[in-house]
């Protein structure tokens, strides 16, 4: 049994277009399942929060499969109740779609159906899922969990400014959708100033980065529609990949920029990896966050880290 959960407005609509082949595909192979349309912001949080409480006491499983883009998966991993008694399933309808970039699932719908209903055939759920690493942010007494990345400063600026613009809708209408982040970022590079941070490491350690770009923990390598800001991220080693980007200048983020499509900006004097469990930041001034490209109010303290429990992910 298969429950569905859709967003049919992500994309500009492009959820709507997928959902119908998927839907005619499950009509056409008779498979049982229930469906749930997303009316509202956090509604797919609340749905998910509903289907997987109680599941222990049950003695029960449950396939919950996500049509929508990065921002529905976010929703669906901050509802889960009870990680071990759940599987994930999705089918990227985005117009970033960093994390099916970053598991290597497929953006055509009857192949990604495909992957998830044979996976409905495993005796073992080890042999046809993965136990992806779940990530939080705590900030004023409230958490967020994500399953691609989370940041402050420039990357959370250009996600703010995608969440709101008219040029996201338009390009999203001719299937060109991850443009805008490029073209936001475009804007942003020159309209955000650097900000003094205080990073303080799991080993204790403290360190003050006076000119602050932004930082990411990256729990895939993809983020902004296929930056790859941390190519060697994996999201089943335990760990965040932090990239901390200072002391550069705009015109030397213009061009790391296309250079981060493909990882190649690493190297940067600019640009610092670290690979941690956990971190803590405190910046001098108020910045902008975001969870899986999801905007959260600034703040200046901020924690993250990897939890113990594990999401057992479809690819």
């Amino acid at each position: 049994m298969l429950h569905f959960i859709v967003n049919l407005n992500a994309s500009s609509g492009k959820g709507r277009e997928i959902w119908d082949v998927v839907n005619r595909e499950l009509k056409r192979r008779s498979v049982e399942h229930t469906v749930y349309i997303t009316k509202h912001r956090g509604h797919a949080r609340q749905l998910v929060t509903s289907l997987t409480t109680g599941l222990i006491e049950a003695n029960q499983k449950i396939n919950i499969v996500a049509i929508g883009g990065d921002g529905t998966i976010n929703e669906v991993v901050n509802g889960i109740v009870d990680f071990s008694h759940t599987i994930i399933g999705y089918i990227p309808a985005g117009s970033g779609n960093d994390l099916a970039r970053g598991l290597g699932i497929q953006t055509d719908p009857v192949k990604a159906l495909e992957v998830i209903l044979k996976s409905l055939e495993c005796e073992d759920a080890s042999t046809c899922t993965i136990a992806m690493d779940v990530g939080v942010l705590r900030r004023n007494g409230k958490e967020n969990r994500f399953a691609v990345s989370t940041g402050i400063g420039f990357d959370a600026a250009v996600c703010h400014q995608v969440q709101v613009s008219r040029l996201k809708k338009i390009l999203n209408k001719v299937k060109l959708g991850k443009l805008t982040y490029v073209a936001i970022a475009l804007d942003r590079i020159f309209s955000d100033a650097p900000t003094p941070v205080e990073v303080t490491f799991e080993d204790g350690s403290k360190r003050l980065y006076p000119e602050v770009f932004f930082i990411a923990a990256m729990n895939t390598p993809f983020e902004g529609g296929g930056l790859q800001l941390c190519p060697e991220a994996s999201c089943v080693d335990g760990l965040l990949d932090v990239i901390i980007v200072t002391e550069v200048s705009r015109l030397s983020v213009l061009f790391m920029l296309p250079k981060a499509m493909k990882g190649k900006h690493i190297g940067n004097k600019a640009v610092e990896i670290h690979r941690v469990k956990k971190i803590e930041l405190h910046a001098e001034n108020p910045m902008m966050l975001h969870t899986d490209g999801e905007p959260l109010f600034l703040r200046k303290d901020m924690e993250v880290e990897i939890i113990e429990q594990k999401m057992r992910v479809i690819t």
